[in-house]
This record gives structure tokens, C-alpha cells and sequence, in this order.
């Protein structure tokens, strides 16, 4: 008999007879209050789910007395209780590496948008306004050459500094756990604490999750280390950042700007004040939104559950504790 499992993402035909061909699933459309209304309706039945940007907190898997594995279709887990999982021997799966690539290039594509202020002279051309050759009220800042500091030297970080490093010459410093021989051979890389980070980068970029450690991590203290030239970009989690801090820091001129993919609430709010600022550039959480990237990420899922559901330890294991149990 096929396991039963509960879709909560679309997916590609290909992909879809895939799944089809070993389970019965049931596809949930949408995530709009009918939408939850019929997962919860088929969450008793549901031995593997799959999907991303939903909370699937204890309340919610409390419906799920015969549920085996969860895959998610993303990178980052902060949206799992991933001890509530373990302790029910759950298996939580994630999709990284395939998405490492695409996300290092939405982060220099912010670096270059912030530093030549792409956008926002893109908007004074699209208005009309540029009737003369531009003066130095509206001129960028380079990037080669620049001291790149990158916060959290996993995947993606590193990827980051191979661009940095060799694109475009920049000396990288970064800050994470704990040294990273391997990195620091490769790129030249050199690590510092967070504070001599904050204090010598010009352009701090976050590229670590989001974790009880990690959230609130850069706030207004740390927006003080930073010097007017510094450009902060952000493609981790928008928590990491305590956003009225960045707000003032802008506002300030404390730093000089802001290329920013992820918030504390997503979508972001029409009326937030960082849509007010010339020197933020705001993108709708693109980090990994291209059509080979997102089709290799639900793929990866597909076979983390298929994996899961047929009793075999799934590639991208998140809880190796719940498979040890």
C-alpha cells in the first residue's frame, strides 16, 4: 500500500509523477485559511509531508499521529520545533548545496546594486529626470579592491568570498564559529571576531541561519562599530537583524547603505520606513528564485522524502538524532 502524503507546494510534472508514482498525495493549493483548513482535514492520514514557508509547529503535527518525514523545500529550518520532531522520531530533510550558487549571486548582485546604486538611478532615468551628465551627489563607491566581511562562512559564505576573492580582487575577512583553515588557504581569507569584523569590512554581508544564538545578533551596538562607508547586505534571515536599529543606522547615515533580500516580516510591510530610504535596495527574498535553482531544490526534496518513506536514511538529513532512534 502507498504511504499517503500531504503536498504543500506545486510542483513540476515531471516532479509530480515522480512522487505519484510511490505515494498517494494530496495537494493543498494554497495556503490561505481553506488551504489550512484541508491540510489539517488530511494531516491524519499524512506519513510524509512536503512543502516550504509554512510553520508547522506542535499543535499543528499533533494531527499527524502517522507521521514519518517531513521535507522541506528550502535551506533553512527555523520554521520546524526540530526537538518536538526528533523526540516523535520524525525525519526533517532540507534541500542546501543546490542552492548555494543562485544565493551567492543574489548577494553580489546586492553588493554591486548598493555600492553603483543601481536602482535608484535606474528610477531617475525611468522618471525623466536625468537631463544632464550625473554630478558627485549621485555618484557610487567601487567594489574591487574592498574589504569584503562575511558573517557565517558556511555554503553560501563561502561562495560569496570565491567571488569577492577572485572576481573582483577583494580581501576577505569573516567571522563564524570558528576558523576555517581550509577557506582561509583558498581565498586569503582571514578571521576576525565580530566587533574587529563590523569595524574593517566594507561590505557586511550575513550569510549564516537563523538560530536562538543568531537572532537580534547585529542591532544597534553593532551598527555603531560600523564605519559611514559600510554597506550591509543581508541574504540570511531578516531576524538575524533587529530592523529599527538598521532603520536608524540608515536614517543616519550611520552606514552609508543597505542591499537587503530577507525581513523581519515577510512580505514586507508597504509602509516600512526602509522603502523611504535612496540607500536601500529591497528584493522579495529572491536568494534562490530561479526557475533550474527552485526545480533542483523541490527535486532534492522529492527523493529526501521518497528516501524517508521507504525506511532508507534520506540524503539531507536536519535531526540524525530521530534516524538513530
Amino acid at each position: 500500500m502507498k504511504k499517503q502524503v500531504v503536498l504543500y507546494k506545486k510542483l513540476s510534472p515531471t516532479l509530480m509523477t515522480r512522487l505519484e508514482e510511490q505515494a498517494e498525495v494530496t495537494l493543498i493549493d494554497s495556503l490561505d485559511a481553506q488551504g489550512i483548513a484541508k491540510l489539517r482535514a488530511a494531516l491524519p492520514r499524512a506519513h510524509g509531508l512536503l512543502g516550504a514557508s509554512l510553520k508547522l509547529d506542535a499543535e499543528l503535527l499533533d494531527l499527524a499521529p502517522n507521521l514519518q518525514a517531513i521535507a522541506s523545500v528550502s535551506v533553512g529550518v527555523d520554521n520546524y520545533d526540530i526537538d518536538y520532531l526528533t523526540e516523535r522520531g520524525i525525519l526533517l530533510t532540507n534541500t542546501p548545496d543546490v542552492l548555494t550558487e543562485t544565493t551567492a549571486d543574489t548577494g553580489f548582485a546586492l553588493i554591486l546594486a548598493t555600492a553603483r546604486r543601481v536602482v535608484e538611478l535606474a528610477n531617475i532615468v525611468r522618471a525623466g529626470l536625468w537631463q544632464r551628465n550625473i554630478g558627485s551627489a549621485h555618484f557610487g563607491t567601487d567594489v574591487h579592491g574592498k574589504t569584503l566581511g562575511i558573517i557565517g562562512m558556511g555554503r553560501i559564505g563561502e561562495a560569496l568570498a570565491q567571488r569577492g576573492h577572485f572576481g573582483f580582487g577583494m580581501p576577505v575577512i569573516y567571522h563564524s564559529h570558528s576558523p576555517k583553515p581550509a577557506v582561509e588557504q583558498r581565498f586569503g581569507a582571514q578571521y576576525r571576531s565580530l566587533p574587529q569584523l563590523l569595524q574593517e569590512a566594507d561590505f557586511v554581508c550575513l550569510t549564516l541561519p537563523l538560530t536562538a544564538e543568531t537572532e537580534g545578533l547585529i542591532g544597534a551596538q553593532q551598527f555603531a562599530q560600523m564605519r559611514p562607508e559600510t554597506i550591509f547586505i543581508n541574504i540570511s534571515r531578516g531576524k538575524v537583524v533587529d530592523e529599527k536599529a538598521l532603520i536608524e543606522a540608515l536614517r543616519s547615515e550611520q552606514i552609508r547603505a543597505a542591499g537587503l533580500d530577507v525581513f523581519e516580516r515577510e512580505p514586507l510591510n508597504p509602509d516600512s520606513p526602509l522603502l523611504q530610504l535612496d540607500n536601500v535596495v529591497a528584493t522579495p527574498h529572491i536568494g534562490s528564485a530561479t526557475h533550474e535553482t527552485r526545480e533542483a531544490m523541490a527535486r532534492c526534496a522529492v527523493e529526501n522524502l521518497l528516501a524517508a518513506l521507504a525506511g532508507e536514511r534520506p540524503a539531507n538529513l536536519v535531526n540524525g538524532r530521530a534516524w538513530k532512534a
